[in-house]
């Protein structure tokens, strides 16, 4: 799914100042990109003095390198191997009219290699870049410790970190989602403003239920498409439970999503998952969620599109499935502790594994909350299992109508191994300050949906959505 990141990267230089660290900098810095996976785009000792910026002309140069391959570039890495120009960098990055992320780094001086001929002074330099950058009202990101050696496991986290950033910047601007079938009826909680997120790059397509329904009557049992989704489907879960006629309904019901999607060139998805799905084709469509979440485009139930916007911006944080739930149920006294649940479409990887608890793996059930509404046989497709514990990120995005703004809450967590025994898809949860973060939701008017995703990326969503899409978001229990 994902491409490689390419980073623009601009060394700064300060003739003043010795020039030679530009030299073995450059190529330091360099190196560890490129052991990461992480292509470049730099000038070359070419092009300026050792491949640095330090004047108007250079700064023009590196412009000029970073709009020949603006379609390319997914942030900028700004490193100082001395104390740099500071007017150089925020020229280039200016004249360059790249819209991406930036990271300023700055090379640490060795105390015992402080003398005219080898002292760095980027400790002092990247105050005066930031300032500038400031000036120039471009926005920038910042390694955890002030100066780093680049080679070291911190500025290594710090880059992953970056990488982080950039790809939710890039994956969501200018993304599209389908809304497949109008907001269920009773869910007020799911609407939202489509011109809100329009504003903000990203577009929804629409797709009536009747036109899903339609196509998949259409498809035949001759049809190729057909066999191959059923045999996919049959490989990701056990199916023991489920009638073949209704397998059958979901597998036709993925060809038409899933081709609709692809023709749309969509990344995301939600549906109308109750209950005219149910009366009317007879299946829930958790099934084919919960793959399309596994493959890493992810679906949202009750057509949640804000909510499944909180899924992607996971997903290109951690390049791990997402999974939408409900914040649930308290835990007993704990007030840190909680149950979040769904029916469930929950993606196959965030379930526990054969290996660790048989008991508990994931496998295709009925949907049991509504089959005494419209009948069991209508209601088969659920993917039925407990999340693996371990730390996890939420997030909910939001669209504030009265304000005209985009808003997210996002944090950390730890899915835990408190016993529970229950249906659909489940975990017991543990956040610190859990009421705090309650109070916020209601207090706020935020959905009772939330996006989590098995890993730590919290810092790179805020920083993503709050810096750089500058939508408003609140991080819970920094």
């Amino acid at each position: 799914m994902f491409k490689e990141v390419t980073l623009g990267v601009i060394v700064g230089n300060r003739g003043f100042f010795p020039s030679h660290l530009c030299e073995t900098g450059r190529k330091t810095v360099l190196d560890v990109l490129a052991k990461q996976g992480i292509k470049t785009v730099a000038l070359t000792p070419a092009d300026t003095k050792f491949g640095s910026i330090e004047s108007l002309a250079d700064a023009d140069k590196c412009a000029s390198l970073f709009k020949q391959h603006a379609g390319e570039i997914d942030g900028i890495l700004v490193t100082l191997p001395n104390f740099g120009d500071e007017r150089a960098v925020a020229n280039a990055l200016r004249w360059s009219a790249l819209n991406v992320p930036v990271l300023v780094h700055a090379f640490p001086d060795d105390a015992p290699q402080m003398t005219i001929a080898d002292r760095r002074d980027s400790f002092c330099g990247k105050m005066s870049v930031c300032n500038n950058l400031r000036q120039y009202g471009i926005r920038f990101s910042l390694t955890s410790l002030h100066t780093m050696d680049p080679e070291s496991d911190l500025f290594l986290a710090d880059l992953q970190h970056f990488v982080s950033i950039c790809r939710i910047v890039r994956g969501l601007r200018g993304c599209r989602i389908g809304a497949i079938g109008a907001r269920p009826a009773a869910f007020n909680t799911v609407r939202y403003s489509e011109k809100l997120l329009e504003r903000a790059g990203i577009s929804v397509e629409t797709l009536d239920l009747s036109e899903v329904f339609g196509q998949a009557a259409k498809i035949t049992a001759s049809d190729p498409r057909l066999k191959s989704k059923l045999d996919e489907i049959e490989t990701y879960v056990p199916t023991k439970k489920t009638p073949p006629e209704s397998l059958t309904r979901m597998a036709k019901l993925a060809v038409v999503i899933e081709g609709w999607i692809a023709d749309r060139q969509l990344v995301a998805s939600a549906i109308q998952c109750w209950t005219a799905m149910e009366e009317f084709y007879g299946v829930v469509p958790c099934t084919l969620m919960s793959m399309m979440s596994n493959k890493l485009v992810p679906s949202a139930c009750e057509t949640d599109i804000t909510g499944v916007v909180g899924m992607y911006a996971l997903v290109l944080a951690s390049g791990k499935p997402s999974a939408i739930v409900d914040w649930n149920n308290n835990y007993g006294d704990d007030p840190d502790k909680g149950v979040i649940f769904h029916c469930s479409n929950l993606p196959k990887d965030v379930f526990v594994q054969e290996t660790i608890q048989a008991d508990n793996t994931p496998v295709m059930d009925y949907q049991a909350i509504i089959a005494g509404t419209v009948g069991k046989e209508n209601t088969y497709g659920t993917i039925v299992g407990r999340m693996r514990p371990g730390p996890f990120t939420f997030c909910r995005v939001s669209t504030e109508d009265f304000r005209g703004r985009v808003v997210a809450y996002v944090g950390e967590g730890e899915l835990t191994d408190d016993p529970l025994k229950t249906f659909g898809g489940y975990g017991v949860i543990c956040v610190p300050k859990l009421q705090k973060l309650l109070r916020y939701i209601c207090e706020n008017g935020f959905e009772h949906h939330v996006a989590v995703n098995l890993s730590q990326t919290a810092s790179a969503v805020e920083e993503a959505l709050g810096e750089y899409l500058g939508w408003e978001v609140y991080r819970h229990d920094k």
